[in-house]
């Protein structure tokens, strides 16, 4: 049971990001900034395994990775660019907001164990705002030469264009610019507002004590949940699956959701491991981390569950409609996908089924740290999968993709450390703070 008293022991903790930290981030942006002008170069100069244009049209109208179009748009090289960069931001995006969304359940749970680790939450949803402004600029960077989305091509709606495509004409209430980009638009926004209001009130809690704060979360994050499970769906059919305009799936939202949600405990949990080893959270205990482990593996069974389910149904009812999704990525556009949809099994469930299938693996801080790498790494592979068929079809790479990459996560962690040290590690005048010093499992 939770209890309202607090332990008289535990003192603040301030995070300090050497200068070394932070030049470690910043080459890391740097080495992605550099891996993306040499795939840039190498894209550009068509070496290195690249396809001619030529090469993706033939096989456009058998791979039907744009609906059967072949390739079009900008140069291969720049679209690759594009592409990179809308797949980074919604993962990076989607982690940013589990922060926030662990958090609420947190909240409305009335759970007392995660206190300790709340302001990692905090500072991983750092990303929702920047991610949410860049989901705009890339979405009509794409729309210049329509890279990203099929559907946006001009009169693929009007009935006798040369263009015109009758089946995403009858999407044309859902798919239209003006309805896409105000969804977005307010999405972002519901995230943001919900994420900077829980963060004030934490930070009004710090300053002013009492339970009032405590109580003003959990209302805030009830509703911020209820928000989220409606626009994080509608979220994951806009900014994933309307780039297979012809093709759908009904447990597509839970599909990303699981991706995001099991990406965003990794991230949590790697994060928590990390301040421990530099001294920081010495309050955090085996049980924490005990039970960060347990939600890897559970969720991580979860992600398989959404992912066979989704795939069993399409492959037992062997709709042509449905199946081409999985055929492009198990045999289509010469095999170049086959090897990632297996990769995607092995480590995604495979690996931290077994890994930390047993109690004492998830007390370990090295297991959990080769974990939760893989989880990050798989699930990064888990939307490159989504996203790269239907856009770049064979014409796809790593060496660009990589790079940018790169930039996203010193970006990213230059952004999260910096809210990291903006406030105490520990929230002294959280209620339920005794309950976490003394949780054991």
């Amino acid at each position: 049971m939770a209890t309202l008293t607090q332990h008289e022991g535990v003192t603040a903790e301030y995070l300090e990001v050497s200068a070394g930290t932070r030049k470690k981030f910043m080459m890391i942006i740097l080495a992605g900034v550099l891996l993306l002008v040499v795939g840039l170069i190498v894209a550009y100069l068509n070496i290195g395994g690249e396809h001619h244009e030529g090469a993706a049209a033939a096989h456009g109208a058998a791979g039907a990775g744009h609906e059967g179009t072949g390739h079009h748009g900008s140069p291969l090289w720049l679209k690759r660019l594009i592409v990179s960069l809308w797949h980074n931001n919604v993962f990076f995006t989607g982690v940013s907001t589990i922060g926030t969304v662990f958090m609420a359940i947190q909240y409305v749970a009335y759970a007392g164990w995660s206190v300790l680790i709340k302001r990692v939450n905090e500072a991983l949803s750092a990303w929702v705002v920047p991610g949410g402004i860049l989901m705009v600029v890339i979405f009509c960077i794409g729309l210049i030469n329509h890279d990203i989305f099929h559907w946006t091509m001009p009169g693929i709606m009007d009935k006798g264009n040369a263009n015109y495509d009758a089946l995403i004409a009858g999407k044309s209430g859902f798919l239209n610019l003006g309805f896409y980009l105000g969804r977005m638009i307010v999405f972002i926004g519901i995230w943001a507002y919900f994420t900077k209001k829980l963060r004030d009130l934490s930070l009004a809690e710090d300053l002013n004590g009492g339970t009032e704060y405590f109580h003003k979360c959990i209302n805030v994050s009830a509703l911020f949940l209820v928000l989220y499970a409606v626009s994080s769906s509608i979220s994951a059919w806009d900014w994933v699956m309307s780039i297979d305009t012809h093709w759908f799936s009904t447990m597509f939202g839970w599909y990303v959701f699981a991706s995001w949600w099991v990406s965003g405990i990794a991230a949590t949990t790697l994060c928590t491991i990390l301040l421990k080893q530099a001294g920081y959270l010495r309050w955090v205990q085996a049980g924490h981390l005990h039970d960060l482990g347990k939600f890897m593996f559970g969720f991580s069974i979860f992600w398989t569950y959404v992912w066979f389910s989704q795939f069993m149904l399409i492959w037992y009812a062997n709709l042509p409609e449905e199946a081409v999704y999985f055929n492009q990525r198990l045999g289509g556009f010469n095999g170049q996908y086959t090897w990632l949809f297996f990769f995607n099994l092995l480590i995604n469930f495979v690996f931290p089924f077994l890994v930390l299938m047993t109690r004492d693996a998830k007390r370990q801080m090295i297991m959990l740290k080769i974990v939760t790498i893989a989880i990050l790494i798989g699930h990064w592979f888990d939307f490159y999968l989504m996203i790269m068929p239907a856009t770049m079809q064979e014409n796809n790479g790593f060496i660009i993709e990589f790079g940018v990459a790169l930039v996203f996560l010193g970006s990213f962690l230059l952004l999260m450390t910096k809210r990291l040290a903006q406030a105490s590690l520990v929230p002294l005048h959280h209620p339920f703070l005794d309950e976490s010093v003394h949780h054991t499992t």
